[in-house]
């Protein structure tokens, strides 16, 4: 299944595989670029609307083919991350941000309280009231949250290609880190290009490090995952990578990979 844009119709929760076999549950919470029609673009261009700016180019592309390869559940996000960053908690100024790397948001610009938590009702809550159902539906959960970075940021050039990230629970990013080298060829790092001193673990957090669940967060850089090839490509590796790692660490029920 390939999704880069997620329609309003589909609702601003996306589940995909709910009833998947694998104690893995994937998310993506910058899944799409959709602004409904009520924020009136939020004044931004088309071209800004596309940017990464607005939504994590690819990454909804590999997290469902990755629930295909392993059975797995995956909630994702249905509207743009600058009407709501559902990797964020309602009281971050960048939940909403009024300015995004070199792209200004009129829209988010002066909001007021209740305007925040208005949003926080209609994006917010509902993605993470969902996402914690699907937890509680499953045996010794593994969480895995998918995203995508730009190969430029403020002018600079990236080198890192594949980010694992983790918070103050490292288990399952240390096991992915110990085996890279048998999957991929990529330049991994740890905790970049972000790690938690940028915000970027609040899911992980909410609903898997206070639990005691292995967690991890994975960042693909944009320009490896553009194309339907690609994101088949990636989802392969990836799946394979996380069955070894989930083994590594012993996860209980185990990980499989599902050809």
């Amino acid at each position: 299944m390939s999704l880069n844009h997620i329609n309003a119709s589909q609702g601003y929760v996306v589940p995909i595989n709910p009833d998947g076999s694998s104690c893995v549950v994937l998310v993506c919470e910058h899944a799409s670029n959709h602004i409904p029609a009520s924020f009136d673009a939020l004044g931004l261009s088309p071209e800004q609307r596309q940017s990464h700016a607005a939504w994590d180019p690819g990454a909804m592309g590999v997290a469902s083919r990755l629930a295909d390869r392993l059975d797995a559940a995956l909630i994702a996000s249905g509207v743009s991350r600058l009407v709501f960053d559902c990797n964020r908690p309602p009281s971050a100024p960048d939940a909403m941000p009024a300015r995004s790397e070199v792209v200004d948001v009129p829209g988010n610009a002066g909001l007021t309280e209740a305007q925040r938590a208005a949003r926080a009702a209609d994006f917010y809550h509902p993605f993470h009231s969902a996402l914690r159902a699907q937890i509680a539906r499953v045996a010794d959960p593994i969480l895995i949250t998918i995203h995508s970075f730009t190969p430029v940021y403020h002018g600079a050039q990236r080198a890192v290609e594949i980010g694992i990230l983790h918070d103050s629970d490292t288990r399952l990013a240390d096991a992915m880190l110990r085996t890279a080298g048998a999957h991929t060829q990529a330049n991994v790092q740890r905790n970049a290009p972000y790690g938690p001193e940028h915000g970027v673990t609040h899911t992980l957090k909410e609903h898997a490090i206070g639990q005691g669940h292995l967690n991890v967060m994975l960042e693909m850089r944009n320009d490896l995952i553009e194309t339907a090839a690609q994101q088949d490509a990636m989802a392969d590796m990836l799946a394979s990578w996380i069955a070894a790692a989930c083994a590594h660490v012993g996860a209980a029920g185990g990980v499989q990979c599902r050809a």
